[in-house]
């Protein structure tokens, strides 16, 4: 197994990658817990022994259920049973669920602890790497959350075994960002588990400089900006992934259109996608001016429309984006 160093402002935290990694996870809790509340869903198939009293809370599956009122029940639901901040919560499944239990772990006295055990490989190599939380709002994505980072995160490769390939391949969806950040010329060449290590290394490094998204974090979102979009604009056939797969050929189609990359840039992008076998176009009936208005309201714009676009220095946070290059640049993705 790996064990990759996470370093966050006055502490840091451990992810342990591989095959068997969930027997990690007593060695994760914060010292002297006592009790530990376990979020997952039904259907995951993946139990965890955190080697302390401890008791299951499953919440519902789907987007549909990463609302503010599943946080609500979690918490009565740990009221009742009396969790106090001397307790922990470890999360377990895909990015859905630690999103939400993350939250909840934030908001209920304040803050206990949470460990992340990832169950998907979208959820190992971003989801549960960071200290991001949230749920949506009809609005958006992701617009009501907090920081709060875990105390450990447990990446076990077996739980991949049971992943359906298109379950899988949205993991890759975001495996490609990493592609484009520094780190990640040549990831490829490496097995999963350092793939899956080598993507929490790039993220780590990025959160470590810009915790709370003031700056260079912004870049982790390179291609997701129109993803949100496609994911709050209606019930289409589209896996997160999937989506930031079509949101990195957008991204680099406005790009060129800026003058920023040159139509062999462009390439790599189509590339990339292609070799993960993603989607590489919108879905049929999204509106334009209804993506542009969703995309206004991406949680890094400050200055009318703002991306993560690929340039001569690499992936940078543009701000201030001609809404009509930005319409022109949907074309490219039709």
């Amino acid at each position: 197994m790996i064990t990759v160093e996470v370093p966050v402002p006055g502490r840091s935290y451990d992810a342990v990658v591989g095959a068997g990694a969930r027997t990690e996870l007593p060695a994760l809790l914060p010292e002297g817990t006592r009790r530990v509340a376990v979020v997952s869903q039904r259907g995951i198939g993946f139990t965890v022994d955190p080697g302390v009293e401890h008791r299951v809370f499953t919440i519902e599956a789907g987007e549909d259920a990463k609302t503010m009122r599943t946080v609500e029940w979690l918490c009565r639901q740990w009221a009742t049973w009396g969790l106090t901040r001397a307790d922990c919560v470890v999360a377990v499944g895909g990015g859905m669920v630690t999103d939400v239990a993350g939250f909840a772990a934030a908001s209920y006295h304040r803050g206990v602890p949470v460990v992340h055990v990832a169950t998907t490989l979208l959820g190992m190599v971003d989801a549960a790497i960071g200290g991001k939380t949230g749920v949506n709002l009809p609005e958006g994505k992701n617009l009501v959350g907090a920081f709060w980072q875990p105390a450990g995160v447990v990446c076990d490769l077996d739980a991949l075994e049971t992943l359906p390939p298109r379950e899988l391949r949205c993991g890759y969806g975001e495996m490609a960002k990493y592609r484009f950040l520094p780190g990640g010329e040549h990831l490829q060449e490496l097995d999963l588990e350092e793939q899956v290590a080598q993507c929490i290394r790039i993220k780590a490094a990025i959160v470590a400089a810009d915790e709370r998204e003031g700056g260079v974090r912004a870049t982790l979102n390179y291609g997701h900006t129109l993803a949100h979009a496609i994911e709050t604009a209606g019930e289409y056939d589209l896996r997160h992934g999937e989506a930031v797969a079509i949101g990195l050929l957008y991204a680099a189609a406005l790009a060129r259109r800026l003058g920023r990359i040159d139509d062999d840039r462009v390439e790599v992008h189509r590339s990339i996608v292609a070799q993960y076998e993603l989607p590489d176009r919108l879905p049929e009936g999204l509106d334009d001016d209804t993506l542009v208005s969703l995309m206004r309201r991406d949680k890094k714009a400050l200055a009318g429309l703002t991306f993560a676009l690929d340039g001569p220095d690499g992936v940078e946070v543009v701000a201030g984006v001609d809404p009509d290059v930005a319409r022109a640049a949907l074309a490219d993705v039709r």
